[in-house]
């Protein structure tokens, strides 16, 4: 099924189970008025929104109205937990690469993780505020699940049967903000921007044989200022599936129902022909499209984000059918 949150006035938004095309919605208050609840009960309440979800797509729902990303927030606005991963190899050895720093072996710990904020998750189309254009905005467009209760020392397998959904996002940021050394201290902290996520959020399932051994094996499609940007397959090059990375997550805490976990930068390896460096499938940040530049002539020339440029983020299925609704949004500056 399909699950979104309206944006209603209130900080958590009106629960909605949006049709499989994307077109119809109904409110889901008789079952749940906030998604938070549903993860909390998941056992209970989601076999009552399949239910919902089941007559939408019959043309049964007496109630149904017209689905409008716009009027999406993020499908669980306010995360007890919001961590991102480095889950793509390719990625980080690219910007190692470009940067002249050696390329980091795989740590027995797993690959970085890092606490963001999810206490003002963004709506699909919601802004992207900045401060000022010299910070280097950037994109980040990867894929996320959000989970239930899983317990501490799960192993990935039973780590994997935690999660409940998945979504797509936006994780921007302030290059220039970024600590030097990358480690996570108060420059790397602020260099993130608020995360945007799709307008809904998808139970596994509905990527059919897509959803195979923790990983989306579908493209995800980023353009900038109308442009392909990247259409790397999220599957492909990830280095640890998602139960694996929960498992790491989980290995000296529980994670609690409403926790979301994003991959990082969806990125595919590359090849060096001749000294020249090539990635066929594109970019899901700036940052690996200036990296690529680099190594390719010597200097980066992209510039990051201004303000006007337009950001759109989306997954389909191979019949060409959007499955989590897209990210579009543009690059306004901050007004106080």
């Amino acid at each position: 099924m399909k699950l979104a949150s309206y944006k209603d006035g209130s900080r958590d938004g009106q629960l909605v189970v949006v049709s499989r095309d994307l077109t119809h919605a109904h409110y889901a208050s008789h079952v749940a008025n906030r998604l938070q609840q549903v993860l909390d009960d998941w056992n209970f309440l989601s076999p009552q929104l399949q239910d919902i979800f089941d007559a939408l797509n019959a043309g049964r729902a007496r109630h149904a109205f017209p689905f409008d990303p716009a009027q999406c927030m993020a499908p669980l606005p306010r995360a007890y937990q919001w961590v991102s991963a480095s889950a793509y190899p390719s990625h980080a050895e690219l910007l190692c690469k470009a940067g002249g720093q050696p390329v980091l072996q795989e740590r027995a710990a797993g690959p970085d993780m890092v606490q963001g904020a999810g206490d003002a998750l963004l709506g699909a189309h919601d802004a992207l505020v900045c401060a000022a254009e010299a910070l280097g905005l950037d994109f980040c467009a990867g894929v996320a699940v959000i989970t239930g209760d899983i317990a501490q020392a799960s192993t990935p397998d039973r780590a994997l049967d935690g999660v409940r959904l998945l979504a797509l996002y936006n994780d921007a940021t302030l290059r220039g903000l970024v600590a030097a050394d990358g480690a996570p201290g108060v420059a790397g902290v602020q260099s993130k921007c608020a995360t945007a996520f799709s307008p809904v959020a998808i139970t596994p399932d509905e990527l059919g044989d897509a959803w195979a051994k923790g990983r989306v094996n579908l493209p995800l499609q980023t353009s900038w200022n109308g442009r392909r940007a990247g259409l790397c397959d999220a599957g492909a090059d990830m280095g640890l599936h998602f139960g694996q990375l929960l498992a790491l997550l989980a290995r000296t805490r529980p994670l609690r129902a409403g926790s979301i976990l994003g991959a990082g930068p969806v990125s595919n390896t590359g090849t060096e022909k001749r000294g020249q460096w090539s990635w066929p499938k594109g970019f899901n940040c700036i940052a690996e499209k200036r990296a690529m530049e680099t190594l390719q002539d010597g200097k980066a020339a992209t510039e990051y984000l201004r303000y006007g440029d337009t950001v759109h983020i989306d997954m389909q299925d191979a019949a060409g059918h959007s499955l989590f609704g897209a990210i579009e949004q543009e690059v306004v500056p901050f007004q106080s």
